[in-house]
């Protein structure tokens, strides 16, 4: 609670949007680290006997404070201690607990695209069971929960359906042909060289491969700061990120004069901190605001799998993000809004698609006080799920029919009370 000495330090631990930490940002009655299941089931009963609004945190890297702030009355359910992972190498399939870092119930929940989509999929596409905890309390697995509520959990968001504790995941089973090697020797590399010709021959390694260092150098090097100086590491704080995001999927190759348009935005005086200048002074020591864009390649696997899966509809195209870290509250938010207008011509259409883990409120919300009806959030919902949003809204209807897990763009049951 918040005369707790800890409080602060907890809240904060896993709030990664400086947006979304300022002294006006709504904070929680309580918030509950849970050590066991039943601790989890007792956060239900007491947030609906009390009013309060239930947030569930996994990692805290939602991009609009899904998971850690309410403009109502809430308490926090933080999944922190639930971070167990557990590999069966013989059957290839690992059971993963939502608190593990990085965040994977945020990032399983929302569908879990990255950059292997292309040769595995979604990585809630392997998602074969879970454990769930429902609305009334009960422990649910993937049997006794259905095939419907075991459907909407992979991709339909998180804090909707009910509180994933972990999930069972068929690992790939194709191995990676290559891979990188980094590792630290407490010796001079000429006592190294010979060592690993003798026991790791098929690694290569020569010389030239290495770097010799002092050993607190090595850390600066691990942790990607290898031009820093040493007394970097005296900075105890964690760099957080003010960020805003704006997803679309691209379905046709944008043309050469519509590249030419999106790349002059990025000059544009207003956008100079946030565009070329921007990335241009990551190198110095001050930071600075920057503007990121990028295209992650579809195809291939995602070809093969049909929209209907899962919740998660987008596999056509590619995924187009952009996404700038601010400061100034108005003028970058601005720009990339501009952006997202800008490229409506060289995007998906009817409906303009949407990635629903970089969740983008300027698309619509829920009501404050939970109440939403079915056409207003189906401006949204289309847009992250396609026609796979009305099966979502029937499986809340029949699991969570008073709208309990909800956040600002939470799937709502067909009537809301």
């Amino acid at each position: 609670m918040q005369n707790n000495p800890s409080y602060s330090s907890v809240l904060n631990a896993s709030i990664h949007n400086t947006r979304f930490s300022t002294p006006t940002t709504p904070k929680p009655f309580a918030i509950i680290t849970p050590l066991k299941t039943s601790h989890v089931q007792s956060t239900i009963y007491f947030s609906k006997n009390h009013g309060f609004q239930l947030r569930i945190r996994s990692g805290g890297h939602d991009l609009n404070d899904s998971s850690y702030v309410s403009q109502d009355p809430f308490v926090i359910l933080d999944l922190v201690n639930f971070r167990e992972i557990e590999v069966d190498t013989m059957s290839e399939v690992t059971w993963v607990e939502s608190g593990a870092t990085l965040g994977a119930g945020g990032h399983l929940s929302g569908g879990g695209y990255g950059i292997l989509v292309h040769k595995y999929g979604l990585s809630a596409d392997h998602i074969i069971g879970a454990k769930l905890i429902d609305v009334d309390g009960r422990i649910l697995n993937r049997k006794s929960m259905g095939e419907d509520l075991f459907w909407a959990i992979r991709g339909g968001g998180g804090n909707t359906f009910g509180i994933v504790l972990a999930r069972k995941i068929n690992l790939v089973g194709k191995k990676t042909v290559e891979a990188s090697f980094k590792a630290m020797f407490l010796a001079g590399v000429d006592e190294l060289i010979p060592l690993i010709q003798h026991k790791f021959p098929e690694l290569g390694l020569a010389k030239e491969n290495c770097t010799e260092m002092s050993w607190i150098e090595s850390v600066l090097h691990f942790g990607e700061l290898p031009i820093q100086p040493v007394d970097i590491l005296l900075n105890r704080n964690v760099p957080r990120s003010s960020l805003k995001a704006k997803t679309d999927f691209v379905k046709e190759p944008i043309p050469e004069t519509g590249i030419e348009g999106f790349m002059s935005m990025f000059l544009e005086e207003e956008a100079a901190e946030t565009g070329i200048e921007g990335f241009m002074s990551m190198f110095p020591e001050e930071e600075a605001d920057i503007a990121i864009t990028m295209i992650v390649a579809s195809g291939g696997k995602m070809d093969e799998i049909p929209e209907n899966k899962i919740p998660f509809p987008n596999r056509a195209g590619n995924l187009f993000v952009a996404m700038l870290n601010e400061e100034d509250g108005g003028t970058s938010i601005s720009w990339i809004r501009r952006l997202y207008s800008y490229m409506v011509g060289y995007v998906s259409k009817s409906p303009r698609e949407a990635y629903y883990n970089y969740k983008d409120l300027d698309l619509g919300t829920n009501n404050v006080n939970g109440y939403i009806n079915y056409e207003q959030a189906n401006v949204w919902g289309l847009k992250y799920f396609k026609n796979n949003f009305k099966r979502l809204v029937q499986i809340k209807t029949m699991v969570d029919p008073m709208h309990f897990f909800r956040n600002e763009q939470s799937v709502p049951p067909l009537w809301s009370p």
